[in-house]
This record gives C-alpha cells, sequence and structure tokens, in this order.
C-alpha cells in the first residue's frame, strides 16, 4: 500500500510555454529508459527477491519513481499549456505528438514510440536484475544529461538537475544491493544458482 502526498518531490513552476522541450522530456515519462519504465521493473522485480532488504529497496525506489513520472508529466503539462497554433506549427517535433494526444501527457519517447513494456525487464534472479537495474540508472541519467544539452530555461534545467541527482542515488544503492547479494552466497557458485528460485 502507498500513502499519496499531493506535493511534488520537487517544485516545478514553468513559466514560458516551450513545446521544443516537451518534445524532449516526454522521453523520461514513456521513452525506453523512463521514470514509468523503472517504477513498474523495480515494483514487479519486489516479487522475486528473497531478501527483505533488498524488496525494501526495490519498493521504495519504484514508489520514489512513480514520483518521477510524475513530476515529468507535470513538466510537460506545464511546458504545452496555453500554447498557440503558431508555437504548434513552428515545432514539427512536438506538432505530430499534437495531432494524436492534442496536450495530453501520453506515454512515448521523444522519438515517438509509444511506451510498451518490452523495454523492461524482470528476471526473477536477483543477480541479474539488479544488475539490470544498476544499468537502467545509468541509462536514465544519460537521458537527463542528454535533456540538459539541448535546453537553456533555468525553470526547465532546475528539476531535471534534480532528477538526474536521484538517478545517481539509485545506482549507487542498487551497487550496494548487489553487494549484499554476493556477500549472502556462497563466492564459489553464486554464478551457478538463482537464490529466487533454487533452494
Amino acid at each position: 500500500m502507498f500513502s499519496y502526498i499531493k506535493k511534488l518531490q520537487y517544485p516545478i513552476n514553468i513559466k514560458n510555454p516551450n513545446p521544443k522541450a516537451a518534445a524532449i522530456i516526454i522521453s523520461q515519462y514513456g521513452g525506453p529508459d523512463g521514470e514509468l519504465g523503472a517504477s513498474l521493473r523495480y515494483l514487479s522485480q519486489r516479487y522475486s527477491m528473497p531478501y527483505p532488504e533488498l524488496k525494501g529497496l526495490l519498493t521504495d525506489i519504484g514508489v520514489e519513481e512513480l514520483g518521477h513520472l510524475e513530476m515529468i508529466g507535470t513538466m510537460v503539462h506545464q511546458l504545452t499549456r496555453n500554447l498557440t497554433e503558431k508555437q504548434i506549427e513552428e515545432n514539427p517535433a512536438f506538432a505530430g505528438y499534437f495531432v494524436d494526444h492534442t496536450v495530453g501527457v501520453y506515454p512515448t519517447s521523444a522519438s515517438g514510440s509509444p511506451w510498451n513494456a518490452a523495454g523492461m525487464q524482470v528476471k526473477g534472479d536477483p543477480i541479474a536484475d539488479i544488475n539490470e537495474d544498476l544499468a537502467a540508472e545509468q541509462k536514465a541519467r544519460v537521458t537527463y544529461d542528454n535533456i540538459l544539452r539541448l535546453v537553456d530555461d533555468p525553470d526547465i534545467i532546475e528539476p531535471i538537475k534534480f532528477l538526474r541527482e536521484r538517478e545517481i542515488v539509485h545506482y549507487q544503492r542498487f551497487g550496494e544491493g548487489l553487494r549484499v547479494i554476493t556477500d549472502k552466497l556462497d563466492s564459489k557458485n553464486y554464478y551457478m544458482t538463482n537464490p529466487a528460485f533454487d533452494k
């Protein structure tokens, strides 16, 4: 069970509409390395995780990623509310999105591919899953790095920098989690057994 606090993890107050920025930031909503996939990955992986402290870690980070999804959705909404037809016409990267979704927040990548579960992995093996999570956090950080290279509005930059920093923290936490797994296994055979399945 989750408790919902009606407050964003980091304040977002974007004053200027910017369909070009919205068209790239949407990737962290529904793109291949975005917050939707991350939250579902971690919240799904926790069921087969045999170690309570790592089940808790996956739950904590998975729920936090839902908060990040809300932040990205808020940013896209604020960047696209009050757009004029001229602003839409002048931004072909956003115009296609507008045709399909008007200014609704829809899970898609910056390249226009809608979100699907094929981009996330739940293997049911603690070592495989945590390594997947380490890679996912790094890919999300790189996506935030790329967004920061393409935007110049401080109202966008500051929350994106916050989200980027959280990816680094998650990466560090998953690194600690991998150490917990390997410390609990027999170092001579931990690549030959799945502690979530082989008893």
